[in-house]
């Protein structure tokens, strides 16, 4: 009989899953529209879910996946919301690196997990965001001080490479492009701010249609 085969280290370290890294998202749209209920389920509805897990509850929604099909899904039902032509705000909390949800605690292997920052093709629609990123960094990285204010320079000077960037606000940082462009500055943030820091959030609230010009 022939030996089994010896197992690498690679081998023998399972691969973590979206929920063992704590990728997900939790939204809430407003239509301003008579019709709201039937607008916001219809685009809820209409949403492709494939490998995600979502949830509705009266207050928000919870998706949950990989960075990419997430990203993807709140394209697809903000974008299906807006379609109508009405205003439309979306509040959208992204977060990675808290699996144990109500408490935290380190995911070995987390960073190493690197995922790439999300593409998504163009909507056609026009949106404007407040966006705030958080770099939940308690313990720095080897031979540095924790520092988030760097992580969220970074990322700022990421969304001005991007063209989505038009200026700081007080609290948040203004962007404006398809809509796509703005979901997609936002995980870009996130993502990349996440290859190197424990536990990361993003929060922006989304207008499009509004009746005032900015």
């Amino acid at each position: 009989m022939s030996p089994l085969p010896t197992l690498s280290p690679a081998a023998t370290t399972p691969t973590l899953s979206p929920q063992d890294l704590g990728v997900g998202a939790r939204f809430t749209i407003a239509v301003m529209d008579g019709g709201f209920a039937e607008i916001i389920l219809g685009a809820l509805a209409g949403a492709d879910a494939t490998d995600l897990d979502v949830v509705t509850d009266p207050v928000s929604t919870l998706v949950r996946g990989s960075e990419q099909r997430v990203l993807e899904y709140l394209t697809d039902v903000i974008a299906g919301a807006a379609r109508g032509g009405h205003h439309v705000s979306a509040s959208v909390l992204l977060s990675r690196g808290c699996p144990g949800e109500v408490t935290c605690s380190i995911t070995p292997g987390l960073l190493a997990e690197a995922a790439a920052v999300p593409v998504l093709p163009a909507t056609g629609i026009r949106a404007s965001a407040h966006w705030s990123l958080y770099p939940l960094d308690d313990t720095g990285r080897p031979g540095e001080e924790p520092d988030h204010l760097r992580d969220i320079y970074a990322a700022i000077d990421h969304a001005k490479q991007l063209g989505t960037y038009v200026r700081g606000e007080h609290y948040a940082t203004l962007l404006e492009g398809d809509l796509a462009d703005v979901l997609g500055t936002m995980a870009a943030g996130w993502v990349l701010v996440g290859r190197s820091v424990q536990h990361v959030t993003s929060h922006a609230v989304l207008s499009i249609a509004s009746p005032t010009e900015v």
